[in-house]
Order: structure tokens, then sequence, then C-alpha cells
């Protein structure tokens, strides 16, 4: 299965600062981002620093779709396992989807259902899941993600009768996959 390296991870982030020097400062001081400076990133197992300059530049309308798909692929270690900081992004990618004027916000909020789906426990009955997708013992951040989601579910459960968001937005099993992460 494909992984992205550490090194890749970092060179994606110095390429995104490289061509978006300015997108940073377009979320300096938006509320749902208080605290993301504050998280030691680069302390999480093949995670780069620039958290925080990725999640800013999610409010700059001209980087924004850009920062959206180097911070998901920051944030996951393939396509089918999150990324020990995910956890600890959450709770920002859920602000910011709650937020009608982010402008990726739709973008976010169908990463949060991969993250909702993603973090389901894995059926350790089922060899195959397990050859797939890896136990849970050995990917914490499934438990993690659910603990956020938990924390943050009134934030969910808003977010889901949001009438802001385009119709069909939130199909029933999405819907369905998110509440489920709450619990």
């Amino acid at each position: 299965m494909c992984r992205i390296t550490a090194a890749g991870k970092e060179a994606a982030v110095a390429r995104f600062l490289r061509d978006f020097p300015e997108a940073p400062r377009a979320g300096r001081d938006h509320p749902a981002l208080r605290g993301c400076d504050d998280i030691t990133w680069a302390d999480f197992p093949e995670c780069p620093a620039g958290i925080p300059a990725l999640l800013r530049s999610l409010l700059d309308p001209a980087a924004a779709a850009e920062a959206e798909r180097v911070l998901c692929n920051v944030l996951m270690d393939s396509a089918f396992n999150l990324g020990p900081a995910m956890p600890a992004a959450l709770p920002f990618l859920l602000r910011l989807a709650a937020d009608p004027a982010v402008p990726v916000r739709t973008e976010l909020i169908e990463v949060l259902f991969v993250v909702a789906e993603l973090s389901h426990p894995v059926d350790g009955c089922s060899e195959r899941a397990i050859r797939f997708l890896g136990s849970d013992r050995d990917h914490p951040e499934r438990a993690r993600c659910r603990a956020v989601f938990s924390e943050h579910a009134a934030l969910v459960r808003g977010l889901l009768d949001d009438r802001t968001l385009p119709d069909g937005l939130i199909p029933a099993d999405e819907r369905a996959s998110l509440l489920k992460a709450t619990v």
C-alpha cells in the first residue's frame, strides 16, 4: 500500500509554502484555530511541523483548495489509514467545517466523512479487514478520533442539521457514519 514518507510530507508542505507564502496569514486570528500553534506537531511520527500553516491557509480563498489537498495527504498515512496527528487536527477541522465562510467547507465536510469512516473499529474476527485496514491495536488514532468526535458531538450534530449546506451533500450513509463516530 502506498505510504507517504515523512520526507515526502515535509517536501509537500515546503512546496505549498513556497507557492503560497502569504496564505497562512489568512487564518491567523480565526477562533476555530485557537491552540493549533500550541501543539508540537513534529512530535507525531512522520508529521511535519507546518500543520498550523496549512490549517490557517484553509481560510485563504486562493490557496484553500491546495492547502486542503496537502493537509489531507500529510494527516493520512495511506489511503485507508489515518496518521497519528489526525486526532490532534480533527477539532480544528470540525470547527472550520462548521464555519460557512471557510472557502473549502464542503471539502472539509467530505474529509470528516472519511475520517469518521476510517475511525470505526475494525472487526477483530475478520482476517480480511485486519489485513486491509490493520488492527485497532496497531492504529490507536482510530479510538482517539472517535473520542474527538464524541467530545465534539454537538458540533457534528449542528453540522448535520446545517441548512446552509447544499442539498444532498450529506447522504444518509455518511450521516450515519458521522453520528456513529460520536458515540
